[in-house]
């Protein structure tokens, strides 16, 4: 065994022991409830014209019932709101850090670089008017040192459970990067 493998070793060890463990502080609660302005800004900004989101009296006469949130607003309730100042400190990040455990093993392994790859929901029930959503996010899997044409990396993917304000699953989102190790780039 050479010293590399032991580091990688030691690495793998203490990146297992994570998978399973919360992201961050752990439970994220919406600053705001679900409501009409940003759900109208939302479609807006996507150009989607569904009505049943902006349209009381045609999501009325829909399936829902009243107006209903776009699906994909799911993630964007629990959001924090972003603080530009030190933005550039923080490599772009719209907020600090929040002690993320996994990645800070992986920044410290030099395994600097990030690249999101996917996301992918599933929305148990569509979000109502007032619904007020909590999120918890957890190290799902961690992958073993792979080749890529950015440099050396692992896929990290987290799973997060949304929940309105009876404890109820609302959906779920599981969210892959790449954390690499930077080479060649300039």
């Amino acid at each position: 065994m050479t010293p590399g493998d032991h580091q990688t070793s030691a690495l793998d060890e203490a990146l297992a022991a994570l998978v399973g463990q919360p992201v961050g502080n752990g439970r994220t609660v919406a600053p705001d409830p679900v409501n009409q302005p940003m759900i109208r800004h939302w479609a807006a900004a996507f150009e989607d014209a569904n009505p049943v989101y902006t349209d009381v009296e045609a999501a009325t006469a829909s399936r829902f019932g009243e107006i209903v949130a776009p699906p994909l607003m799911l993630q964007t309730w629990t959001m924090a709101t972003p603080t530009i100042t030190g933005i550039r400190e923080r490599g772009g990040s719209p907020v600090e850090g929040d002690d993320a455990a996994v990645l800070s093993l992986l920044d410290d392994a030099g395994f600097v670089g990030t690249l999101a790859t996917n996301s992918e929901f599933e929305i148990m029930r569509p979000l109502h008017l007032g619904d007020r959503v909590s999120a918890t996010t957890v190290v799902e899997t961690v992958s073993e040192e792979k080749r890529t044409r950015l440099g050396p990396g692992r896929f990290l993917t987290w799973v997060t459970t949304y929940v309105d304000d009876a404890g109820e699953v609302v959906g779920t989102q599981r969210f892959r990067i790449l954390k690499f190790k930077p080479e060649g780039l300039s």
